[in-house]
């Protein structure tokens, strides 16, 4: 079958693994390296699994009657109002009150008096903080509560994650890194069978799909749009087997999904815990207030309701909220009342019975009926929870944070790497002690539904990039330590983070110094790099002392307005890299000449066109904007016009009545953007380096349209804000490209950054959509690329960050920039989304990049998929001051070959001290490239230039399952189709995970 992974092993050594599209199929792998002369082959025992946890700790249910399962549960994030340490600790109570510690030390409590009870929880980086303060005892009492399955984890990775926001690398390390810790602090009974989604805004496809592969058994969560809910109540649909891959064989994407009854609270009337104003259970007869049958009578009146709308005896009810539970006693003693009260009606014919369970013992009920199951395909994007109120603003909320969250994730890549290839060194070395655990734990806190989201307040949007930043400060020590050591030069390290907007002082100031450019990817990049600098010519050498082609252009005006004092260069200087495959090349840059700025030309009017080998770009003499794009290799041409636009967010009247825009909801007051020009004032530079039409829309609006010599893409650097608010209104800001590509009504997006799904104007898959919002309720999650295409020609754009976008006419597809709101949406953040800074304070200023590409249908993932590759995983640039030694390592790959072009390395990451984490993935979609949807062979043993490999064995995604002892509940579709059974589950043991190599094949 097509997509097997084919492999030959010895019994010590794994030799190697044939990829195949179309399946995405994760294969992770325990590989020992050679080390410090010591090695071994590592060995994984299946454990035998505790008689009362897992699935065998669930409590009898009663066949014939409607068993309704309550599910104790909190629901805590890791940072909203407050941030993750307020929560942690139950500080600024003022904001919201809500301390986590003592949830989980009320919980335990309570767990201890009687065995009957359950609890569930989920975000595994609150709990891990907690687990450290706790004494041997108490971790020892815990660990029993988990082996009897009454405490039980749910979804378990650090924190619960954004879908529509979030890319699927920094997903995947966040799952792996909260999974880890359950599995080395608790065995194969704090393994997950479930994974739990109760709070995001909207899922993904891909998200499932990765769950599937992940081991994962079942999928709940809360929120979806209410016309489809309450469609798939009346058809009695709200649980499903969700098909989330077009690419991968069913069942390996296949997962059963349900939907909660009531979001993740409790049913009305029923909250019983210090923030709630439920009465309790009052039951003393000899009391006038006594209310036991009042009690019963109500719960089972919403019982019956509930199992109207599903589709089995079987129900569940959510019993908890945010931050519940913080007095666990008061939820505890009334629900065992109401089991108790309503069990007892069972002897007067009712046919109602009531446990404690957990989502994992609910859904093993559901698997045992035998049902067959609805399928579904696409994703729960976008969603309403009425008529007016599409939350598809937290799309593009924060785009500042959005952009840092995704550097930082190619930062985090970087770091693991080079932990890996430089060794022990790399964490203790000249330059001090680093590490790459801060930075993967401020990364994992970051895909929580609330961080890189955009919905959280303002200090708490602080506070993230604060611990991102911290997290790379601890970074650039290792990568320093790594590169002196491959390099053999301990010339201090220079970094330059602000080099977008041309500020780095050790370039504006050094006539010598080094570039190194480290490439994360496993093929050979070409990069061009900018740099600010003072003088106006320089001699360049690579790696092998051949001289580069180089150019000095003047700042722009844009950029000079933007830098606020952060940097005086006059000038930059242009000149592209080349880096080998996880490797490094350096250049060597000299100083030949001082000197004013050569002014750009400004033109009355545009250039006709600018060009390279591969593109041609037109602009309209009159307008000064984008007229046509052609690819000169496919001798094709469309049409191509982009201008800046934004929506009226507010009137000014913020009136109850009215749906404002906020950070979550995205509610025009109109369906027509106001223009911010229509012409733009124009200034070119050509040279044998890049061509460029620097285009000044507004004060407040600037882009530089790029072509480098060698690029197949064209690039739009916008630079949008501070955006003005004088005249009280709030404004949404969007590029828009109109084409003469006929898409009839349909566009593509991305899910996470991997499978591309089909949208298509005012149309849902699932129901016939009632459409009230004909341009929030036609905006998709951008994660990292989009495209309209028609028989002939397809544009693509490639964006660095997430963003939310839609195509409302044919032909165009517009991509939301920058938000800047006067109002609250009223969803719980509590503030306008109106972002400023000490350097900002006016309003924050945004800079990003879009790349266009122009191909024909059938080829255009040829360019797309690589080319997002290198925006997700860019490379690193530092600096080193003065002229290296001549002993210094100029160049270096961590590879002995190029990966095949469809092969993209996706982790390299250590392990413990004698193995590392390995995922390589087929990145190329199911029949999307005649060339790249094929089958590829890698031969592992030859793969590293540095690292010897002892032993491999196959992991599942997340790296804590044996991938040939995972088993999943297999589960009948309506068409009647069935998956295949897979082997019965197991979870590694601490000792026994000593690395892991995880082969994630996308296509």
């Amino acid at each position: 079958m097509i997509g097997k992974i084919h492999k030959q092993m010895s019994h010590d050594s794994w030799l190697f693994s044939k990829m195949a599209t179309p399946e995405y199929t994760p294969f992770v792998f325990l590989l020992l390296l050679f080390q410090s002369g010591v090695w071994g082959v590592p060995v994984c025992q299946t454990p035998q699994e505790s008689p009362t946890c897992g699935y065998k700790s669930c409590h009898a249910t009663k066949p014939g009657m409607l068993n309704v399962h309550l599910v104790p549960h909190t629901h805590d994030d890791v940072g909203w109002l407050k941030t993750v340490d307020q929560y942690f600790y139950g500080d600024r109570n003022d904001i919201q009150h809500a301390g986590v510690q003592y949830i989980l030390d009320s919980v335990v409590d309570q767990l201890l008096k009687n065995p009957d009870r359950r609890f569930i929880y989920v975000e595994t980086a609150f709990f891990y903080r907690w687990w450290k303060q706790q004494t041997d005892d108490m971790q020892n009492t815990v660990k029993q509560l988990v082996n009897e399955g009454r405490l039980e984890f749910v979804n378990g990775g650090w924190c619960m994650s954004d879908e529509a926001t979030t890319h699927y690398s920094a997903v995947i390390d966040q799952m792996t890194m909260g999974l880890r810790f359950l599995n080395d602090t608790f065995g194969h009974c704090g393994r997950p069978r479930v994974a739990w989604h109760i709070d995001p805004f909207g899922h993904a496809r891909e998200h499932a799909s990765m769950f599937a592969q992940m081991g994962y058994d079942g999928f709940f969560f809360g929120r979806l749009d209410y016309q489809d809910r309450n469609r798939r109540m009346v058809a009695r649909e709200q649980e499903m087997l969700w098909r989330a891959s077009e690419s991968l064989t069913p069942p390996m994407a296949d997962l059963f999904t349900g939907i909660l009854p009531n979001g993740y609270n409790p049913p009305e009337g029923f909250c019983w815990d210090q923030s709630c104003d439920d009465p309790p259970i009052r039951d003393d007869p000899d009391l006038e207030d006594y209310n036991v049958d009042d009690v019963v009578t109500r719960f089972l009146h919403i019982a019956h309701g509930q199992a109207l709308v599903y589709k089995t005896n079987h129900i569940i009810m959510t019993m908890g909220s945010d931050f519940q539970y913080e007095n666990a006693n008061l939820w505890y003693k009334n629900l065992d009342k109401l089991i108790r009260y309503v069990n007892q009606m069972q002897s007067n014919g009712s046919e109602v019975n009531v446990l404690y369970s957990t989502p994992s013992c609910y859904l093993q009920e559901l698997h045992r009926v035998n049902l067959t199951w609805p399928l579904k395909g696409d994703d729960f994007f976008p969603y309403a929870d009425s008529a007016h109120d599409f939350w598809t603003g937290y799309f593009t909320s924060r785009p500042a944070l959005k952009r840092y969250e995704r550097i930082s994730n190619s930062y985090l890549q970087t770091c693991k790497q080079l932990e890996v290839l430089g060794g022990p060194i790399s964490r203790k070395g000249p330059f001090g002690a680093g590490d790459s655990e801060t930075l993967k734990k401020a990364m994992a806190v970051a895909q929580h539904h609330d961080a890189v989201s955009g919905t959280e307040k303002q200090h708490v949007a602080n506070d993230y990039a604060r611990k991102l930043a911290n997290g790379w400060a601890h970074c650039q020590v290792l990568v320093s330590n790594t590169l002196s050591s491959l390099s053999g030069s301990s010339a201090p390290r220079v970094y330059c983070e602000h080099l977008n907007i041309s500020v780095c002082p050790l370039t504006e100031t050094s006539k010598k110094f080094s570039v190194n450019v480290y490439n994360p990817l496993a093929r050979p990049v070409s990069w061009p790099v900018r740099l600010p600098v003072n003088g106006t010519a320089y001699s360049i050498s690579d790696a092998k002392g051949k001289a580069v082609d180089s150019q000095v252009v003047p700042v722009s005006q844009a950029t000079a307005a933007v830098r606020r004092g952060r940097g005086y260069a006059v000038n930059e200087l242009l000149f592209q890299v080349q880096a080998p495959p996880l490797g490094y090349s350096t250049y060597s840059v000299s100083l030949l000449q001082n000197g004013p700025p050569s002014p750009p030309s400004p033109l009355p009017r545009a250039p006709t066109a600018v060009q390279n080998k591969f593109l041609r770009v037109t602009f309209d003499r009159e307008t000064g904007l984008l007229s046509s794009l052609s690819n000169l290799e496919t001798q094709q041409t469309v049409k191509l016009s982009q201008n800046f636009y934004w929506y009226n967010a507010s009137d000014g009247n913020n009136s109850e009545s009215i749906q404002m825009s906020g950070a979550y909801i995205f509610r025009p007051n109109t369906s027509t953007p106001f223009i911010i020009s229509k012409t733009a004032k124009i200034e070119t530079l050509q040279n044998s380096v890049v061509q460029e039409v620097r285009q000044w829309f507004s004060p407040w609006v600037s882009q530089v349209v790029r072509l480098y010599t060698d690029s197949r893409a064209l690039e739009l650097e916008w630079t949008v804000g501070p955006v003005p608010i004088g005249d009280d209104l709030g404004k949404e800001v969007i590029s828009r490209l109109d084409s003469s590509i006929n898409s009839s009504g349909v566009f593509y997006t991305d899910s996470n950054g991997r499978e591309v799904l089909q949208r298509r104007k005012d149309y849902r898959p699932t129901w016939n959509l009632r459409q009230s919002e004909p341009i929030a309720g036609n905006y998709y999650p951008i994660n990292s690329r989009a495209y309209i295409k028609d028989d002939k020609d397809q544009l693509t754009v490639v964006t660095d960050r997430s963003q939310g976008g839609g195509s409302i006419q044919d032909g165009s597809l517009e991509i939301m920039l920058h938000r800047r709101l006067l109002y609250d949406d009223v969803r719980g953040v509590g503030e306008p989304l109106n972002e400023t800074s000490d350097i900002y304070p006016e309003g924050l200023v945004v800079r990003g990049r879009h790349l266009l590409s122009l191909s024909p249908p059938a080829m255009a993932a040829d360019t797309h998929r690589p080319l997002a590759q290198e925006v997700v995983l860019q490379p690193l640039i530092t600096f080193t001051d003065g002229e290296l030694h001549p002993s210094t390592r100029l160049e270096f790959s961590g590879l002995q070959a190029v990966l095949p072009p469809a092969v993209h390395l996706l982790t390299v990451s250590q392990w413990d001290q004698d193995t590392v984490l390995l995922r390589l993935e087929h990145q190329y979609q199911a029949s999307e490239s005649k060339e790249h949807s094929q089958p590829v062979t890698v031969n592992l043993q030859k793969l590293f230039s540095t690292l010897d490999m002892l032993g491999v064995s196959e992991m599942n995604l997340s790296a804590n399952q044996w991938k040939d002892e995972m088993t999943r509940l297999d589960w009948k579709a309506e068409s009647g189709e069935k998956g295949r059974h897979y082997k019965c589950p197991c979870q590694i043991t601490n000792h026994t995970v000593t690395q892991t190599l995880g082969l994630y094949f996308v296509i």
